[in-house]
């Protein structure tokens, strides 16, 4: 984060936040109309866990993710289903060429963020998930009569979400008594 400007979070959140609310609010008056729709919103695993390097990424797909959840709430009565999908690695172009990256200068990270880039570069073209089988799994959610609000593709996902919600918990469970302190 600290390396990249702040251009390039604004270029991130107009593609991945700004972008998706710009097609719900387009679709949604149709939508309503009829009484019936269902959007997709790609999200990613890193709208749950954090990975170092693409602070700027993971925030905007945890932004989305938070406005899918939202906005599901608030069409559901309509007939209307949001669904954020939130694939893991998966064998697209995302870490290749389609990977913005921001040069790196400040070598006090160059230890954390040097092997992080080794293994992606090694990784890319041959990652776990398939594209075609997530689009099927894709299709398979708008014949749904009850879509998920959220569904993880691809079973890195689920293990890295699995255990972030088994930290996260342990977490709020240590510090139970000092968030409880601030009862009035």
């Amino acid at each position: 984060m600290e390396e990249s400007p702040l251009a390039e979070m604004r270029r991130q959140f107009d593609v991945n936040v700004f972008g998706a609310v710009a097609m719900m609010k387009a679709v949604l008056p149709y939508m309503r109309h009829r009484r019936r729709g269902h959007i997709l919103n790609v999200t990613s695993m890193g709208g749950y866990i954090t990975l170092p390097g693409i602070s700027y990424y993971c925030g905007s797909k945890f932004a989305l993710e938070g406005i899918s959840e939202v906005v599901g709430k608030e069409v559901k009565p309509l007939g209307i289903a949001v669904t954020a999908v939130a694939p893991g690695s998966f064998r697209t172009d995302w870490a290749g060429r389609s990977m913005v990256r921001t040069p790196r200068s400040i070598p006090d990270y160059d230890g954390l963020f040097d092997p992080i880039r080794e293994a992606r570069q090694q990784k890319n073209g041959k990652q776990l998930g398939d594209p075609a089988k997530a689009a099927q799994a894709m299709l398979s959610l708008i014949d749904s009569d009850s879509p998920p609000a959220h569904l993880l593709l691809g079973s890195d996902a689920l293990n890295l979400v699995r255990q972030k919600l088994f930290d996260l918990t342990a977490e709020i469970n240590h510090w139970e008594k000092t968030t409880r302190s601030t009862d009035g």
